[in-house]
């Protein structure tokens, strides 16, 4: 098995990348290669570096360029790290491609963080991407869900069914 990974930034890849005057989150490497380093994964994996943004500043020209990737790459299991303020967003522009499995995932609190759920995600993503038929789908606290039944919780910020 072989799985694509496609990095497009979001709290996930958040970091205090300076020691002094680092007030602010900049985008920094990815996550999901530091999530696959401590978890010695038994299956084959490409990296795929897109666009380092927050979701909030992700355009349309953004989300075309994550599609073209999705629709050119020969590997039918993809999973899009992500920020989750739209990854619903990106996801419905994703869901014309047929005969894949595309699963969008990321993170309340970024990766590099000891309580961050980053991890929790990424392996949800992993698991039920071994299983899950063509579709795109958001996986988040724990779930796995249709891209289209799916909404965010502004209240707890978690995500749950429609």
């Amino acid at each position: 098995m072989r799985i694509v990974f496609i990095q497009t930034g979001g709290t996930i890849d958040k970091d205090y990348p300076r020691p002094i005057n680092g007030y602010a989150f900049e985008i920094t490497g990815s996550a999901v290669k530091r999530i696959l380093q401590k978890a010695n994964p038994n299956f084959d994996f490409e990296i795929v570096s897109i666009v380092k943004k927050d979701s909030l500043d992700i355009t349309e020209e953004d989300r075309n360029k994550i599609y073209e990737t999705c629709q050119k790459t020969k590997n039918n299991k993809i999973i899009i790290t992500h920020g989750t303020d739209t990854m619903i967003v990106t996801a419905k522009k994703l869901a014309a491609i047929k005969n894949k499995a595309i699963i969008l995932t990321g993170a309340i609190k970024p990766e590099k963080f000891s309580d961050s759920d980053a991890s929790f995600n990424v392996g949800t993503a992993i698991g039920a991407i071994n299983v899950l038929s063509e579709g795109v789908y958001i996986a988040m606290n724990g779930r796995i869900y249709p891209w289209n039944s799916v909404r965010r919780n502004s209240k707890t910020g978690q995500f749950v069914e429609k």
